[in-house]
């Protein structure tokens, strides 16, 4: 069964790629965007009986996959 995780920056951190996105859209004429966020998708693959390992999952992702200081995280089963 695959698991996804999305990580993304919190709210009020700054965000370099995606700023430099926006900069780039704005410059080729997109000037109807306003904001541009860039996170990661992370899929793992585990075995059947997910509830199981849910508590492990959100170690996982508060420990390794993203950096709870400033980084939010959901999972998707």
């Amino acid at each position: 069964m695959k698991v996804k995780v999305e990580v993304r920056f919190k709210e009020g951190v700054l965000d370099p790629e995606g700023q430099t996105i926006l900069n780039t859209l704005n410059r080729k004429g997109y000037d109807f965007v306003s904001d541009v966020r860039v996170g990661k998708v992370i899929e793992l693959e585990v075995e059947d009986g997910i509830e199981r390992y849910e508590q492990k999952i959100e170690e996982i992702c508060h420990s390794i996959l993203a950096n709870p200081i400033i980084e939010d995280y959901r999972i998707i089963y």
